[in-house]
C-alpha cells in the first residue's frame, strides 16, 4: 500500500483477484472446466478463465538488450539515437564532390611530381635516414624498405587531400546511409558492457530469488517469455517492493508457472492479433515519425513519435475530417497498446466507438456491452454503480442536458428528488419507462409513488415526500426543466432498449467503477438508427468515467477513456473534470471531425484542458485557428536581403560596369543582408489546412509532469 492508501498494484500479484474480473467477449480456446469463483459485488461474474497458450515471439533477449535511452516527450525511445541539437551547416552536394574530386587530383598531382623527381629527391632523405648501409646492397631488404615508405607517403598524402575535400562527410552522408537503408535486419546487442544482461533477470537474483531468475532467463533465452510477459512480472515484482509479505507468493508462482506467473485475471498473455509496434518495457506505443521539415526542431527530425500513459494522462484532443486517419492512425494503435498494457496488469481501458466500426476484434477484450443489442452479454449501468441519488442524478443529468444547458445543475436537482423517493420505496433507482412517466408528471405514476412513500416507514420517508412535493411545485412553471429531461429520456425510451438499462436486479449490468481492475471494455453505440441516444450514452460513459476514475481508492492503475466520435459529447462539467484526470492516473482521448461538434464557449476551454492537441491533415480553416492561437508564437530570425546598384564615378570602373550589362543584361549591384528577430504563430491557420500532406497531423505533448514538445508535424504513415 502506498502512503496515501492507494495500492501500487501489489495486490494484483499472481492474479490474486482473478474472481473479480469479466472475461475475454470471445475465448481464443475452450474454457477450463473448472467452476468460476464468485464475483465481487458491482461487477459481472464471468465464465472461467480460458485455457490460452502464450503467443511465441523469437527474440525476447535482443529485446531487452536494446537501449532505451532517456530522450524527449514522444521519443520511440527503443533504439533511439539522440541527434544533435542543431542542424549543421550543410554543403551542397554539387560542391562536396566537386571539391573531392579536386582535392583527390591535386593530391595526384603532388604524388606524379614527388615519383617523377621533379621536386627534387629531398623527400627520400627520411628513407636514407632510417635505413642501414647494408640495406642498400641487399635488392630485397631496399625493395620492401623502399616500397613500404612510398606507401607511407602516398597514404599519407592520400588522407590529407581526402581530408580537404570533405571525403568522411560524402562517406556518412551517402554511403554509409545507403548501407542503413539496404539492410534494415537489426543487429543482436551484446550484453551491456560494465551492467547486469537484463536478459538474466539480475534484480531477482540480487534479491536472492536465484530458482525464479533461473526459470525466468531460460524462458527469455528459449523465446516463450513474450513483452507481455515481461511488463506483468515486472509490474508483480515491483508489488513485492512495496508489499514485502507477497514476496513467497511470487517466487512460488514464477518457480512453478514460468513465463505464465501472475498472468492477467482473463488467463491471455497476449492480444490475437496486433498491428501496431509496440514497446511494454518503456509502455509506448509507435504512432508515426517526426517528418524532415524545417518547421521540426532539428533534434526531432525523423525520430519515430510514440504515445504513452504518462502523455495520454494529460488527455488527448484529436481533430481532424473523415478519412484523415484518425482511426486508423491514433484510436486503434492506442486502443491495442492499451489492452496490452491491461494484460500486463497495468491499466483500465474502455473504448467507446460505434457498432461495425472495426476498432479491435471482440476477442481483444473481455467485455463488449452492444447498447441495445440483444446479444449483448451485459447491459450498462444507468447510474454507474452510485447509491446516492444525489450522485447519481448528477451524473445522468450531465448525460441528458449536458449539451443543452451551461449549468446542469437544475436538472441534477429535479432528478434527486425523484430518484431519491422512488429508491427509498424499491430499493433501487427507477429504470427508463418509470423515471420518463415521473419527469413528464404522469399522475398515475406520482400518485403511486406519493402513497408509497405516505405508507412507508423506512427512515428518511417523510423527507422523501417533501422532494417529491418540491418537484410537484417546480413541475407547475413554464420553466421546468422536467419537461425537457422527460424529452431527452424519451430516446433511451425505446423498444430497442427495453431490456438495457434495468435497475430491477435482472440483466448484468456493467459499472464504470470497475476501471480499478485492469479491465479491457469495448462499448458499440447504435449511431446509425439511433444516433441521438448514442450521444446520450457517450456523455453517461463520460460522466461516469471521470467521476469513478476521480474517486476510485486505487489509483495505481493506468485508465483511459477513448471516445472513438466525440460529437456532442464535451460538456461543460466533463471540461473541468478532463483537468482534474491527470492528477488520479486516468486520461481520456476525443476524437472530433471538428471543433463545431463541440458548443462556442466551450471549444477554447477544451483545447486547454487537454495536455496532447493533435491537428491532421484537412483540418477546416476556423478550426486551424483556434488551434494556431493555442500554440502561440515562436521567435525566428529572418534575412532580408536588399540589392542596391553600384554607381561609380571612376571611368575604368564605370566602363566594366557597362561591359558587364551588356554582357548580362543586367546592372551591377551589391547585396545588403540584414538579419533580425520576429515574432511569428508556430503554425498558422492556413498551414494547418492547407499546408499539410496527405496522412500527416501536427502534434504537440505535455506530460503528466509538466513536460511539454513544440508542435511536430508528425508522418502517420511512417
Amino acid at each position: 500500500m502506498n502512503s496515501d492508501g492507494t495500492s501500487d498494484g501489489t495486490s494484483d500479484t499472481c492474479g490474486t483477484r482473478d474472481s473479480q474480473f469479466p472475461r475475454p467477449a470471445a475465448p481464443p480456446a475452450p474454457p477450463r472446466p473448472a467452476a468460476p469463483p464468485p464475483s465481487a459485488p458491482g461487477l459481472p461474474t464471468p465464465p472461467a478463465p480460458p485455457a490460452h497458450a502464450p503467443m511465441t515471439r523469437p527474440g525476447a533477449v535482443e529485446w531487452l538488450r536494446t537501449p532505451r535511452p532517456e530522450a524527449e516527450p514522444g521519443v520511440w525511445r527503443f533504439g533511439h539515437r539522440p541527434r544533435p541539437a542543431e542542424e549543421p551547416e550543410p554543403v551542397p552536394a554539387r560542391r562536396l564532390f566537386a571539391g573531392a574530386l579536386i582535392a583527390l587530383l591535386s593530391g595526384w598531382l603532388l604524388w606524379s611530381l614527388l615519383w617523377n623527381g621533379y621536386l627534387g629527391r629531398y623527400w627520400i632523405w627520411p628513407l636514407l635516414a632510417l635505413t642501414p648501409d647494408s640495406w642498400r646492397s641487399e635488392p630485397s631488404l631496399w625493395a620492401f624498405a623502399s616500397y613500404t615508405y612510398y606507401t607511407l607517403v602516398g597514404g599519407g598524402l592520400l588522407v590529407f587531400f581526402a581530408r580537404i575535400g570533405h571525403v568522411p562527410e560524402i562517406w556518412r552522408r551517402f554511403v554509409q546511409r545507403y548501407a542503413r537503408r539496404s539492410d534494415r535486419r537489426p543487429a543482436v546487442p551484446p550484453p551491456p558492457k560494465g551492467e547486469p544482461d537484463p536478459a538474466d533477470w539480475p534484480e531477482l537474483r540480487a534479491a536472492g530469488l536465484a530458482e525464479a531468475a533461473a526459470r525466468l532467463t531460460e524462458a527469455t533465452h528459449a523465446g516463450t517469455l513474450g513483452d507481455v510477459d515481461y511488463a506483468r512480472i515486472r509490474r508483480a515484482w515491483q508489488g513485492v517492493h512495496a508489499s514485502p509479505e507477497r514476496l513467497a507468493a511470487f517466487t512460488d508462482a514464477v518457480r512453478t508457472r514460468g513465463p505464465a506467473a501472475c498472468a492477467h485475471p482473463s488467463g491471455m498473455r497476449d492480444l490475437p492479433v496486433r498491428g501496431a509496434t509496440h514497446d511494454l518495457a518503456t509502455a509506448q506505443v509507435r504512432i508515426g515519425t517526426v517528418a524532415d521539415d524545417p518547421r521540426n526542431p532539428y533534434a526531432r527530425r525523423t525520430t519515430g513519435l510514440a504515445l504513452e500513459p504518462a502523455l495520454l494522462g494529460t488527455s488527448l484532443l484529436a481533430v481532424g475530417p473523415s478519412g484523415s486517419g484518425k482511426s486508423v492512425r491514433l484510436v486503434r494503435p492506442v486502443v491495442e497498446s492499451l489492452c496490452l498494457l491491461a494484460l500486463a496488469n497495468r491499466a483500465a481501458v474502455v473504448a467507446v466507438t460505434e457498432y461495425g466500426s472495426g476498432l479491435a476484434p471482440d476477442d481483444a477484450f473481455d467485455l463488449v456491452i452492444g447498447v441495445g443489442r440483444p446479444d449483448s452479454t451485459h447491459d450498462l449501468d444507468l447510474y454507474g454503480g452510485a447509491e446516492d441519488p444525489d450522485e447519481a442524478a448528477r451524473t445522468l443529468a450531465e448525460a441528458l442536458v449536458g449539451d443543452l444547458v451551461a449549468d446542469s445543475r437544475r436538472a441534477a436537482t429535479a432528478l434527486a428528488q425523484l430518484i431519491g423517493p422512488y429508491q427509498c420505496v424499491h430499493g433501487s433507482f427507477p429504470g427508463v419507462p418509470e423515471l420518463r412517466d415521473l419527469l413528464a408528471g404522469a399522475p398515475a405514476a406520482v400518485g403511486e409513488l406519493r402513497s408509497a412513500l405516505e405508507k412507508s416507514a423506512a427512515p428518511g420517508a417523510a423527507a422523501q415526500l417533501r422532494e417529491l412535493d418540491a418537484r410537484e411545485r417546480q413541475s407547475a412553471r413554464a420553466d421546468d426543466i422536467g419537461v425537457l429531461l422527460a424529452e431527452r429520456i424519451a430516446f433511451l425510451d425505446r423498444p430497442a432498449f427495453a431490456d438495457f438499462f434495468r435497475t430491477d436486479g435482472g440483466g448484468r449490468p456493467f459499472s464504470l467503477r470497475a476501471v480499478e481492475h485492469p479491465l479491457r471494455v469495448r462499448i458499440d453505440l447504435p449511431e446509425r438508427g439511433h444516433a441521438e441516444a448514442s450521444r446520450i450514452v457517450a456523455r453517461l460513459v463520460l460522466a461516469q468515467f471521470t467521476e469513478a476514475a476521480l474517486t476510485r481508492s486505487d489509483r495505481s492503475l493506468f485508465a483511459c477513456l477513448v471516445l472513438d466520435d466525440a460529437t456532442h459529447t464535451v460538456t461543460a462539467d466533463s471540461v473541468r473534470a478532463i483537468q482534474r484526470l491527470r492528477s488520479a492516473n486516468a486520461g481520456v482521448l476525443l476524437a472530433l471531425r471538428t471543433l463545431e461538434d463541440v458548443p462556442e464557449p466551450l471549444r477554447d476551454p477544451l483545447l486547454g484542458a487537454v495536455g496532447c492537441r493533435m491537428a491532421f491533415a484537412g483540418v477546416a480553416p476556423w478550426d486551424g485557428g483556434r488551434f494556431a492561437e493555442t500554440w502561440g508564437t515562436e521567435w525566428v530570425q529572418t534575412r532580408d536581403v536588399t540589392d542596391r546598384q553600384i554607381v561609380s564615378d571612376e571611368p575604368l570602373t564605370k566602363a566594366l560596369h557597362l561591359m558587364r550589362r551588356l554582357a548580362t543584361g543586367k546592372a551591377a549591384t551589391a547585396q545588403a543582408v540584414t538579419v533580425r528577430e520576429v515574432e511569428r504563430p508556430r503554425w498558422s491557420a492556413s498551414d494547418l489546412s492547407h499546408g499539410l500532406p496527405a496522412g500527416h497531423a501536427v502534434l504537440s505533448l505535455t506530460t503528466v509532469h509538466g513536460d511539454h514538445t513544440p508542435p511536430l508535424l508528425v508522418n502517420l504513415r511512417g
